[in-house]
């Protein structure tokens, strides 16, 4: 499987070492293509893969099978990081990267349902705890699904397309990408040639809400610099601005900067300086990368020092 991670070469140049034998960790192994370079990079670093989708883990298995002993595999949820790294005697880490969002892997595969590109059931699970796309769409109340269009999928039209959605489902049961899709646009249409599909924003606030994606994000960035060696980094890698602005927020916190609404009388963040934050905007592809990989388009990476 053909499979690009999006900016390699600037992962592999902001994610330093501060000790060349030291623990990195790789919160969302994915394919494996972050961490074979780094792995590459450092070759008397020790890496934790970490992955909630079995599916990913044995394929990153077989990609990153010649540093066998190097490399342990963790099937899990990145925000259990602190548990995990307990799991297996570690106290402090050299390095952590997470790759946020949903993968090529899952993207092109068309049995997992997470695209409307096509017609397959309407899954969308990145793994086994997830509760499918179908369940929500297909049991949800009017309002919880607008919520979810509205504040995941950032989607102008949530209300029409949710009572669109009910209206569909008393029919029968909406099973497949397809028939979702078609729902979606029966009340959303592109106005431009070259505007993005109308049921793209509502997919991806399905996806994120079946997933929980954003579930405690703040808390792992929290609880990553927590275990950061003094001089380690940690950089993230967004792919909307939801969690872009989740992990710029917990930076600048963490930066010493409060971040409470305005007009507290006492700052109730928690706001401490304890990193340095190295990109005072996110680092984004190339045009030769967006060019020759265009899902790099998206895609925000932030990195923050331990001090």
């Amino acid at each position: 499987m053909k499979h690009e991670p999006v900016l390699l070469q600037e992962i592999v140049q902001y994610l330093r070492l501060n000790r060349e034998d030291g623990v990195l960790v790789d919160a969302t192994v994915g394919l494996g293509g972050h961490a074979e370079a780094l792995l590459e990079a450092y070759p008397r670093a020790r890496l934790i893969a970490i992955d909630r989708d079995p599916a990913a883990l044995e394929l990153a298995g077989e990609r990153l099978g010649r540093f066998a002993g190097r490399v342990t595999f963790v099937r899990a949820r990145h925000e259990s990081l602190i548990d995990i790294l307990k799991q297996h005697g570690t106290d402090s880490v050299s390095g952590i990267l997470a790759d946020l969002g949903v993968s090529s892997m899952q993207l092109d595969d068309a049995s997992r349902g997470f695209s409307f590109r096509f017609d397959a059931p309407l899954d969308m699970r990145m793994g086994p705890d997830s509760r499918s796309a179908a369940d929500l769409v297909n049991h949800l109340d009017e309002a919880s699904l607008a919520e979810i269009i509205r504040e995941y999928g950032e989607e102008p039209m949530a209300k029409r397309i949710a009572r669109a959605i009910v209206e569909a489902r008393r029919e029968a049961p909406i099973e497949t990408t397809s028939r979702l899709s078609a729902v979606i646009r029966s009340v959303k249409r592109a106005k431009k040639p070259h505007d993005i599909d109308p049921a793209t924003l509502t997919f991806q606030g399905l996806r994120i809400a079946a997933n929980d994606e954003l579930i405690e994000l703040d808390r792992f960035v929290t609880d990553a610099v927590s275990v950061l060696e003094p001089g380690a980094r940690i950089a993230v890698i967004s792919f909307h601005s939801l969690e872009d602005r989740i992990v710029k927020r917990a930076f600048r916190r963490l930066e010493g900067e409060c971040v409470c609404p305005p007009g507290l009388p006492v700052c109730g963040c928690g706001a401490t300086q304890i990193v340095k934050v190295l990109t005072g905007r996110p680092v984004t592809a190339s045009e030769e990368e967006v060019n020759r990989n265009p899902r790099s388009r998206s895609a925000k990476l932030r990195v923050a020092e331990r001090q």
